[in-house]
């Protein structure tokens, strides 16, 4: 029996929501508006009591799944691990499939955002870079190469 119907989104937890939401509508997804969340039905969902946050939803220009931004005002957040390499256990990248590798590339290095490694080639198929963006996130960039 199959119990899933659709990939919805992936979330991740930040303490600058508002920063980490302008390096990724920067990059070209769409963000819905800012939306605080608290209650029983958070309390029950996370485990925890008297937990409030703050949600940001944001898509790609195409649709399909999204990305959920969420930054606790209340219980305050724990670091993360901000310099995680590609091999720690966990949730290590969020993908996107872009335009033109070496631009998108480019414009997060003007804002500040490095590349992990440098840019890879698979197969003559795909190009692909990891970024380091805010709070750490490994964003990683791909590129269809056209024959």
């Amino acid at each position: 029996m199959t119990f899933i119907r659709r990939f919805d989104h992936v979330g991740i937890t930040v303490a600058d929501l508002d920063a980490v939401t302008a390096f990724f509508v920067s990059l070209g997804m769409e963000a819905d508006r800012k939306m605080a969340v608290e209650g029983e039905f958070l309390d029950t969902v996370i485990g925890m009591t008297g937990a409030r946050t703050e949600i940001v939803m944001l898509r790609a220009p195409g649709g399909g799944t999204t990305l959920e931004l969420s930054s606790f005002t209340r219980p305050d957040h724990l670091p993360g691990s901000p310099a995680a390499p590609a091999n720690e256990l966990g949730l290590r990248n969020v993908a996107f499939e872009v335009h033109d590798l070496h631009a998108a590339v480019d414009h997060a290095a003007a804002d500040g955002y490095g590349l992990v490694g440098g840019i890879g080639e698979y197969e003559g198929v795909w190009r692909m870079a990891y970024v380091r963006g805010p709070e750490g996130i490994i964003v990683s960039l791909a590129e269809r190469i056209e024959k």
